[in-house]
């Protein structure tokens, strides 16, 4: 494995109304701590439940991981409950970045937060400009990135939906979803 100051650090962006980003995004997790780089992975909007990957993650030494949203957001009732969880979580965010700690961090479903008006794609863009190191590997997912955020990436990948098995009435399925 290259040093990190032989490493060129990427920002990716996955991004779209299609499935996919988090599932992407946690590939390249797995990938990266196969090769003994040290990840940590912050959810933004996932809540308490049991996920595969997160159980996955467990297995390895060099992956941490928080699940600290509130759950599905669009269906809230307390939208000032999560405007304050998510401000927190970004806060936990940027010390996690700051600390040099991490080779790959993951912003799990940081484009929502941004969408809805809760950070802003400026504040996102401007914090990765003047912060990341540059050997560090980051990823952000969630539908609408903010233009400033995708300004900021060396690789924007936008999902697609083309056909969805929630379509068809089937609900979301352990191993496939979560």
């Amino acid at each position: 494995m290259k040093t990190r100051e032989r490493r060129t650090g990427l920002v990716l962006v996955h991004t779209g109304d299609g499935k996919g980003k988090s599932s992407s995004a946690f590939g390249m997790v797995f990938r990266a701590a196969g090769w003994g780089m040290k990840v940590c992975v912050i959810q933004f909007i996932k809540g308490k439940w049991k996920t595969g990957e997160q159980q996955a993650a467990e297995h390895f030494d060099n992956i941490e991981w928080h699940a600290l949203g509130d759950g599905f957001t669009w269906d809230t009732k307390n939208p000032e409950q999560d405007i304050a969880t998510s401000r927190g979580i970004w806060e936990l965010c940027k010390q996690k970045l700051r600390s040099h700690e991490y080779d790959m961090l993951v912003f799990d479903e940081i484009n929502y937060c941004s969408s809805y008006g809760w950070i802003s794609g400026a504040e996102i863009a401007d914090f990765i400009r003047s912060e990341r190191p540059d050997w560090m590997h980051l990823i952000l997912t969630g539908r609408d990135a903010a233009p400033e955020v995708i300004d900021v990436a060396h690789t924007v990948t936008e999902m697609r939906p083309v056909k969805h098995a929630f379509d068809q009435g089937i609900k979301a399925t352990q191993g496939i979803e979560f």
